[in-house]
């Protein structure tokens, strides 16, 4: 990678915004008498969140050794994307390059912003030719490259990450949405490496509050900075911030959490086996699998009359459901209805 210099990444008019400041969020105060915002003074939930998330990132950075000035909290990890996106693509001019296939948010944000959507086709192991990648982020110089690792819909992580990030001259962003599942080291590790790398993570998988849409970006000060600049004032509300919070003091039922999934997984990929529709079972690093059957759509229509919801991304990968992993009654009624549809 090039000498990096993130305002040659950035567009002019967000170098040139000035953020929203709550002048309240910004200074401490003992007992504040509240007439500035044009709230209620009546009710319990009259006033305005925390528009700088003070709480939260404090008790991220000590979980996670990473200073709060280099943590955002987006409203679900999807408002991330689209900031990101926002800060540093031109609409009409610049592009973002995924893998494919992916999480469809990025190039849904990209389109939205008029970027174009540049993707990068994984092999038939839904791994990244390397070859492939250098070419084409040297034809068309996009500005982010999102890698979703674990990465869905295919459950597969990335391998040798660090080849990516470096090898790319623009903004790297790492989704690390099932990350706790994989055990797999985090790419936060790498943030003080490489100045163009973000990573995303989430509280709506392992942490078991998807309700509650709550999603970090971790980078530099300097890219934090401009997240923080482009996002709405009040973005993730009082209710989701406490329950957050709430839940990062008990971290005991996050680990159970993992560990019922990956004792699910194990039991499922045994059942799998004496499901005959079942073609291939892809290895996963996530609380899902990427399976292919005979006859996919009949077994989708089958768990779907038995009001069992599925992914399908046949046609895209040909013959296959992405299926999520539940509790136990629940996945032994997946294998009930699987087993039914060898019949069809």
């Amino acid at each position: 990678m090039k000498e990096f210099n993130i305002n040659s990444l950035v567009r002019k008019n967000i170098l040139e915004l000035q953020p929203y400041i709550s002048f309240r969020d910004h200074n401490e105060f003992e007992n504040p008498v509240l007439l500035d915002a044009n709230e209620s003074p009546f009710g319990e939930l009259n006033r305005y969140p925390d528009s700088t998330q003070k709480e939260l990132k404090q008790r991220l950075s000590v979980i996670k050794n990473i200073s709060a000035n280099q943590i955002a909290v987006g409203n679900g990890s999807d408002e991330l994307i689209d900031l990101i996106i926002k800060v540093f693509c031109e609409p009409k001019k610049d592009s973002i390059l995924m893998m494919n296939p992916s999480f469809a948010m990025y190039g849904f944000y990209a389109s939205i912003n008029e970027n174009k959507v540049i993707k990068l086709d994984l092999n038939e192991n839904f791994e990244i030719v390397k070859d492939n990648f250098l070419t084409i982020s040297k034809d068309f110089k996009s500005k982010v490259f999102f890698l979703c690792s674990p990465n869905n819909p295919t459950g597969n992580s990335v391998e040798d990450i660090e080849f990516y990030i470096k090898n790319f001259n623009g903004i790297v962003v790492v989704d690390e949405a099932y990350i706790e599942f994989s055990g797999k080291k985090s790419c936060t590790e790498l943030l003080e490496k490489y100045p163009n790398l973000i990573v995303l993570q989430t509280f709506s998988k392992a942490w078991g509050m998807a309700g509650a849409r709550v999603g970090i970006a971790y980078s530099s000060k300097e890219i934090i900075k401009l997240i923080n600049t482009v996002k709405a004032p009040y973005n993730v509300n009082s209710l989701s911030l406490n329950k957050i919070i709430e839940t990062i003091t008990r971290q005991e039922f996050t680990k159970s959490n993992i560990e019922n999934t990956l004792n699910e997984i194990f039991w499922l990929k045994n059942e799998f086996q004496s499901v005959k529709c079942i073609k291939k079972v892809y290895p996963t690093d996530s609380n899902f699998f990427l399976i292919e059957f005979e006859n996919v759509e009949k077994v989708y229509e089958k768990l779907l009359e038995n009001e069992i919801l599925t992914s399908k991304r046949s046609p895209q990968i040909p013959n296959c459901i992405r299926i999520n992993i539940g509790n136990r009654e629940e996945n032994i009624q997946l294998i009930n209805i699987l087993k039914e549809s060898e019949t069809l």
